[in-house]
């Protein structure tokens, strides 16, 4: 959190690994985390380019975690959750 004045903070979300249901779940809410898991799974299947960069940099489509850089690349196409 950064504080921009005396009454609003503002939260900032951080590039760090995060586990692939807990940043599904940044993104959508409301569901379980594995149905959050299968949406954002399609949301980067359809994005232009993402899946293929995310493999590129190491992605494996069975593994429970995003690097730092995938975390950023995913950032870049969807924004902050």
């Amino acid at each position: 959190m950064k504080k921009t004045d005396d009454s609003i903070l503002e939260v900032c979300f951080l590039i760090r690994s995060y586990g692939k249901g807990e940043l599904a779940m940044c993104y959508i809410h409301g569901v379980s985390q594995q149905a959050a898991v299968n949406r954002f799974n399609t949301w980067i299947r359809k994005a232009p380019g993402l899946e293929q960069r995310l493999l590129e940099m190491g992605m494996s489509r069975t593994g429970r975690n995003y690097t730092p850089a995938q975390v950023q690349a995913i950032v870049d196409v969807f924004g902050e959750p």
